[in-house]
């Protein structure tokens, strides 16, 4: 045996003090954005079939929610509001008082610090379902980037501290930045959406918003999960356009994405860990397969150590509790 020459890398294995001294990537609950699916009427608090723990609320109810994240130290949200009229244009997206943006401002009201992020699309306000104008069948891209920007205004004019445009529309981020500085907002800054694929991950979401579309599907606007390329292809036009944060969407099947965005823009990274990706660790604990908490927290990690700055969630609330040692 001593004429064997190799490395020992358990050396620094060797105790819990020893691995933690050497760990290279660290997860904090001020790494999350929490999810938060707001609707109208009053008394509400209504669980999502495929989504144990996550709930509808209507403002009433939504303090109470606000309440344990802030005292959890989850230091962000991201509102979808899903109202009860919807039509062709999605006209309650940019209605001063509509939903989300009531919302917004019952939130920043309640808990001034606490960091509001808008859900800017136009699905769950489409009679349709789609995140665009529609036209004989035809999502046209144009035309709908001026309702995207109204939407944006209105929802910063409520209070939105940052605005997170979901749309996959080509110059969608040009033409919100240009709305919001035309307004005012030149410092809102933009959280986009700019590399979001077309996948079945988002089911869940689409029972939760609301969302599902009445025909086709989202395959022209949204990437193609077989694409790579494309990502960074994405990114760079995002950014150039003025994005200040950028979404990777979905996050646990797209680590390699994530990786690929952060070496290669030095622009803050979000990675979205989706409606489907919660609903498959739920279940499988539900049935005691896994344990939901390591489950969790490696997943999460993963996101982190692929390259992300910032994971939006919604285990963010039991992630918080589970690394603070409590339950």
């Amino acid at each position: 045996m001593k004429e064997l020459n190799f490395n020992r890398h358990r050396r620094l294995r060797g105790s819990a003090n020893i691995r933690s001294m050497v760990r290279e990537t660290s997860l904090h609950k001020e790494d999350f954005i929490y999810p938060i699916f707001v609707v109208e009427g009053e008394n509400i608090k209504e669980e999502i079939s495929s989504m144990p723990g996550v709930f509808h609320y209507s403002l009433d109810k939504l303090g109470e929610e606000l309440d344990e994240v802030v005292d959890l130290g989850i230091p962000s949200v991201i509102l979808f509001g899903v109202p009860n009229e919807k039509d062709a244009v999605g006209s309650q997206a940019y209605h001063d008082h509509g939903i989300t943006q009531e919302a917004i401002r019952f939130a920043k009201e309640r808990h001034p610090e606490l960091v509001v992020i808008a859900d800017t699309c136009l699905c769950q306000y489409t009679d349709h379902g789609h995140c665009g104008v529609i036209e004989n069948g035809v999502i046209l891209n144009d035309e709908s980037l001026d309702l995207l920007a109204r939407t944006a205004v209105s929802q910063a004019k409520a209070g939105a501290d940052i605005i997170a445009p979901s749309n996959m529309m080509d110059g969608f981020v040009a033409a919100i930045r240009y709305g919001l500085d035309q307004a005012g907002f030149e410092n809102t800054p933009i959280m986009s959406y700019g590399v979001k694929y077309s996948s079945a991950y988002y089911g869940p979401f689409r029972e939760a918003a609301h969302s599902t579309p009445q025909f086709g599907d989202r395959k022209t606007y949204q990437m193609d999960p077989a694409n790579r390329m494309e990502a960074l292809r994405e990114a760079t036009s995002d950014i150039q356009e003025g994005a200040d944060f950028m979404i990777v969407k979905p996050a646990l099947s797209y680590l390699d994405i994530i990786r690929e965005v952060r070496d290669n823009f030095d622009i803050p990274i979000v990675a979205y860990n989706v409606s489907g990706e919660y609903a498959m660790v739920k279940a499988a604990a539900a049935n005691g397969w896994i344990d939901e908490e390591k489950i969790v927290l490696e997943t999460l990690l993963s996101m982190k150590r692929a390259g992300a700055d910032i994971v939006m969630t919604y285990h963010a609330k039991d992630a918080a509790r589970w690394l603070e040692g409590t339950k």
